[in-house]
């Protein structure tokens, strides 16, 4: 065996233990987890020729990734049409679309800016069976290109919280509530946000390590 297979493989067997381990904080049906499991397996093929992801999380795409994403899920339960700004490499809106799948009435707006991201993303969707729409545009483009209503609106290692904010505004204006995933520096970016805007927001603790989710239910841009 070559030493690239024999890395591949190693590699292999750290993402197989990972991903029991992601199950066990975010547990998913059979179904789902076959949807991921192809998802995965198309983003480390693409991995190899786009930067989806920091090739450091490799090893950890399912409990840095996967459950990550999952955990928003049970924080708006009944939320079936869901906008995830700055997809990138599908995290969380491809996770989402996968978990709502079996929802009748689910959708996933997924707004991306890069043409190689928007076709990794679109063909995810298609590999997954799942109810994602791919949308190749400047995220603050988004709400033109949005049709009906949204439940919930969210994004991951987008932007600083008050331009997050910027962004969701409109999608909220019409009845969305906001999920966030921020890192360590949370406090930080809620009190540079309470500068631009008016907000109360409740804060949860990840699953999957020292981030946090900011919840948001109605903005208001200070005068």
């Amino acid at each position: 065996m070559d030493k690239a297979s024999a890395n591949g493989q190693a590699l292999d067997s750290i993402i197989a233990a990972d991903k029991r381990k992601a199950l066990k904080l975010a547990p998913v049906s059979h179904e789902t987890e076959a949807r991921l499991d192809r998802y995965i397996a198309l983003l480390r093929e693409w991995q190899a020729k786009t930067n989806l992801v920091a090739p450091s999380t490799l090893p950890h795409l399912w409990t840095r990734h996967i459950a990550d994403s999952l955990q928003l899920v049970d924080l708006a339960p009944l939320a079936k049409r869901w906008a995830d700004l700055g997809s990138g490499g599908g995290f969380p809106g491809v996770v989402l679309a996968c978990a709502m799948a079996g929802t009748p009435g689910a959708s996933v707006h997924l707004v991306e800016r890069i043409a190689k991201k928007a076709a990794f993303l679109r063909e995810a969707v298609r590999v997954t069976t799942s109810p994602g729409i791919v949308h190749l545009a400047e995220i603050g483009d988004n709400v033109d290109r949005i049709t009906g209503p949204v439940d919930c609106v969210t994004a991951r290692a987008l932007a600083p919280l008050h331009q997050l904010i910027g962004f969701a505004e409109p999608l909220m204006r019409q009845g969305a509530k906001a999920l966030f995933l921020k890192g360590q520096d949370v406090e930080a970016e809620l009190t540079e946000a309470a500068k631009y805007w008016n907000i109360q927001p409740q804060l949860h603790q990840s699953r999957t390590g020292d981030g946090w989710i900011v919840e948001l239910t109605s903005v208001e841009r200070r005068r």
